[in-house]
């Protein structure tokens, strides 16, 4: 693959300003956006439309927001920082003193430098989020303040974005990423950058498996593409959900909530095969899989990244703007998402046609006339008919070629090409 650093960062600039949430302009200008890249559909669901036990809420959409001194002074801009704004706020234009207006502040003592990033999707009200050092040095007690949110909520849409991308099998796997956080880098604009440039790679080369692409707004709208897809839903083999990928710390890998899937496996394989160091994570319920991997779905559903959200000291601030977050990280995370699919492409499982003892070899032109090539080769590993022998020991249409891979400690390329050469000749067959 080639370096992509200068296309990621140019998308990384253009994405960060835009005020996105769980509806709303925003979300569909970033989805037009991310379609100079992949050929993504958009889909509209209404306000009001039941998805399980939830109801698309009103759209959102704010032009303007502000708080004025006794001065007539900005002292607080949604322009200058859309986190400024509590994501939701209701309309309002009135004046308020401190005591009234204390209560519609939101600020982080902890880290006093930081805009926290504040939500009320469900619940009507107004604020302001603002440093704790700008809240102790803009707002003397005594003043009377003007308040200004120029918003609507209106009967509109969720916006989702999706693509399938098919493969050789019909059977899928689920890329899913959200991006309903506004200018936040690495939780998740990072996630929905690198997943459109996976999603461009893996168009390049026609696949094993096919590749089903979600961008969702977090919670609603994943819960939203399963009731709308729930029958191709039910099918899904595995997937990953893609956030926190651009940080400066650390790879991670947070498995999914079955730690024996073979998609755990494949992965931490691939994690180790790059001889760094990385962090491991139990599963939890903190993004999306909690939808994917409910009892109706039971998807395994794994991420990689850098900078797990929770874990880094600016999460949720404005402390995760672009200086913490590069182009270079997060090409290093689309990498490791190129390995790990490479190696779930050769996670097939076969079946020996013929389970009952031993196949006869030299009947379907598998047997060596070379006796030489039955010797074991010392250091150099097992050669082909061992490979083969082996091979047909272990596909007994249950396990996949990864997990063969361990127990033989071969190389699972290597074994994918024997496969191959056994299924031709009507051996082994993929289930």
């Amino acid at each position: 693959m080639t370096d992509l650093s200068e296309e990621i960062d140019h998308y990384l600039r253009r994405l960060f300003p835009l005020c996105r949430s769980i509806t709303g302009h925003g979300n569909r200008e970033t989805l037009r956006i991310l379609q100079e890249i992949i050929p993504l559909s958009i889909l509209e669901i209404p306000t009001g439309e039941k998805v399980y036990d939830w109801e698309i809420p009103r759209e959102w959409n704010v032009r303007e927001a502000w708080i004025k001194n006794s001065r007539g002074e900005k002292i607080v801009d949604f322009r200058n920082n859309n986190l400024h704004l509590v994501s939701y706020s209701q309309p309002v234009h009135t004046r308020l003193g401190w005591n009234d207006l204390k209560d519609h502040l939101h600020y982080r003592e902890g880290l006093p430098h930081a805009i926290p990033y504040k939500t009320s999707y469900y619940r009507e009200t107004w604020g302001f989020c603002i440093s704790w050092d700008d809240c102790r040095r803009l707002f003397p007690g005594d003043e009377e303040f003007e308040v200004f949110i120029d918003s609507e909520l209106t009967q509109g849409n969720l916006t989702l974005g999706e693509m399938l991308i098919p493969g050789k099998s019909r059977r899928e796997y689920l890329i899913s990423t959200y991006f309903c956080h506004p200018s936040l880098a690495n939780d998740n604009l990072s996630g929905v950058v690198l997943t459109a440039f996976l999603a461009r790679e893996l168009m390049k080369t026609p696949r094993q498996f096919s590749y089903r692409v979600v961008f969702a707004p977090e919670t609603i709208g994943a819960i939203a593409y399963c009731q709308t897809h729930e029958e191709a839903m039910k099918k899904i083999l595995g997937g990953f959900v893609v956030t926190c990928v651009g940080g400066p710390g650390s790879v991670y890998f947070k498995k999914s909530f079955d730690p024996g899937h073979w998609i755990n496996a494949v992965v931490e394989d691939v994690l180790r095969e790059t001889g760094e160091e990385f962090l491991v994570y139990p599963f939890d319920h903190g993004s999306d899989e909690r939808q994917y991997s409910s009892p109706a779905f039971r998807i395994n559903m794994v991420t990689v990244g850098k900078d797990k959200y929770f874990e880094y000291p600016g999460y949720h601030t404005s402390l995760d703007n672009l200086d913490l977050v590069k182009a270079g990280a997060i090409h290093q995370s689309l990498g490791i998402y190129l390995k790990v699919l490479d190696r779930l492409d050769l996670e097939i499982i076969f079946e020996n046609f013929n389970p009952a003892c031993e196949t006869m070899l030299s009947r379907h032109g598998l047997y060596p006339r070379n006796d030489e090539d039955l010797v074991f080769s010392k250091g150099k590993g097992l050669n082909e008919i061992h490979i083969i022998l082996w091979l047909l020991f272990y596909c007994d249409g249950k396990t996949g070629l990864n997990e063969i891979s361990r127990k033989m400690e071969v190389p699972v390329e290597a074994l994918g090409r024997v496969a191959e050469k056994l299924e031709k000749a009507k051996v082994l067959g993929r289930v």
